[in-house]
């Protein structure tokens, strides 16, 4: 039996995120720092696991406030990714293709909280 947070379209995506994050800080040709890596994947993992985390809650205030979390790790990664195209790192159109990946994320978790306001206390 799957956990209904499996089902969830931002889940998904949320593990695809992490796994485009992993094959980046993989690539040898990268040359990434330790933190930048690091910083990165934890980031990556954290959205996937908040929202896991707040379909395991009952309370409203404690589902929003995971789903809070993941979309603020959705940020996080957003900055990180600045930094590594600064950085010369990734390029412009990977920039562009992670970017854009994140922004949908963000745009789910965005929904799932107005989604979670309007159930019944």
């Amino acid at each position: 039996m799957p956990f209904s947070f499996e089902k969830l379209a931002v889940y998904q995506k949320s593990l695809a995120w992490i796994d485009r994050c992993e094959n980046l800080i993989e690539d040898s040709s990268r040359e990434m720092t330790p933190t930048q890596k690091d910083q990165l994947s934890r980031a990556a993992m954290s959205a996937a696991l908040n929202v896991a985390e707040a379909n395991g809650r009952w309370h409203k205030a404690e589902k929003r406030n995971f789903f809070w979390i993941a979309r603020g790790s959705v940020f996080e990664c957003a900055a990180l990714l600045q930094i590594l195209k600064m950085r010369n790192k990734i390029t412009q159109k990977e920039y562009e293709e992670f970017f854009s990946h994140l922004e949908e994320v963000g745009k789910m978790l965005a929904g799932l909280i107005k989604s979670v306001d309007n159930l019944p206390d």
